[in-house]
């Protein structure tokens, strides 16, 4: 029997997940484990000696990864792999995968729920009949079918995002590394992509390149009362740039499923009725949740049992499995 450990998760139990791998011979460690810090991940790989781990957000070093010499695989439950130091798990021999495109729906359907919201004025308005106005002159909205959207990167997700704005009517505009945009998309610079979108939406991953990538110089170069929607990363937008573009006019409304410091968030962003902010969820349904657990828990089965797995994030010599 080899033993998992699940270092973190982002809903109410691990029941599912518990029993599959139950049903392969392995025993899933999860209850009591919920960390949040790199301390507590190596306190946990210390006590319990994993062969496989499986992470939410918690953060995967180096010191936890050599501290479990028999590790084999470290199982993002998610997308991004920036919780997790890919380097070291491959020069310690160990496989990295992640769980592509499960959640290019939800995810869609979140960045496109925020845009809409946002261009109804419906995050300010609310707030202001809740206060006790009634005001309809103050409205400040705008026709979808008219915007240009941004796109930053222009995976799976993006890809579905831009189906979607396709029908709404949209002009849609997608910036990505390779230069190469399929779809009802049209690759441009990001400059040109800044300069004439009126709402920018956030689907790159995490990276040394991408860190803060939207600061004061880029909010500088965007429309005057243009919208930003980040459902990606919160490192890749500086905190202290947005909130002085949202308070110079600059940005017009924000919505924010991911924050950079999260879950601890700047008092300005939550205290402006034109930001929305939701808590790292928009992969979430009890659909999609239901095909990560499945698909995680047969790459854990797969792995335990001797092959590679199917989605692997690094490349290890063949006597390293």
């Amino acid at each position: 029997m080899a033993t998992v450990l699940l270092t973190d998760i982002a809903w109410p139990d691990c029941q599912l997940e518990e029993e599959l791998l139950a049903a392969t011979g392995h025993k899933l460690i999860w209850r009591d484990t919920n960390a949040r810090s790199e301390g507590h991940v190596l306190a946990l790989c210390r006590e319990h000696q994993p062969d496989a781990i499986m992470t939410c957000w918690a953060p995967v070093s180096e010191a936890s990864i050599d501290s479990v010499p028999n590790l084999r695989l470290i199982q993002r439950l998610g997308i991004g792999l920036d919780n997790i130091d890919v380097e070291a798990a491959t020069r310690h021999g160990c496989w990295v995968a992640n769980v592509p495109g499960y959640c290019a729906e939800e995810v869609s359907d979140h960045a496109v729920a925020m845009l809409m919201s946002l261009a109804r004025d419906l995050p300010r308005i609310n707030a202001s009949v809740r206060s006790g106005i009634w005001d309809p002159a103050l409205v400040k909205a705008r026709r979808v079918c008219s915007l240009t959207i941004g796109l930053l990167g222009y995976g799976s997700i993006a890809q579905a995002i831009a189906r979607k704005l396709n029908g709404l009517g949209c002009s849609i505009l997608a910036h990505n590394r390779s230069g190469v945009v399929a779809g009802p998309a049209r690759y441009a610079p990001l400059d040109e992509m800044l300069a004439t979108s009126d709402a920018v939406i956030v689907l790159a991953p995490l990276n040394a390149g991408t860190r803060h990538l939207l600061d004061e110089a880029a909010f500088a170069q965007m429309r005057t009362g243009s919208f930003l929607i980040n459902v990606s990363r919160g490192a890749i937008v500086s905190n202290d740039a947005l909130i002085r573009a949202l308070a110079d006019g600059r940005i017009a409304g924000a919505g924010l499923d991911v924050i950079d410091g999260e879950p601890d968030i700047p008092p300005l962003l939550l205290a402006d009725p034109r930001v929305i902010v939701t808590p790292h969820v928009a992969f979430s349904s009890a659909e999609s949740l239901i095909d990560m657990k499945l698909a995680v828990c047969e790459e854990v089965a797969r792995v335990l049992g001797g092959e590679p797995p199917r989605q692997a994030c690094n490349r290890l010599q063949e006597t390293a499995y």
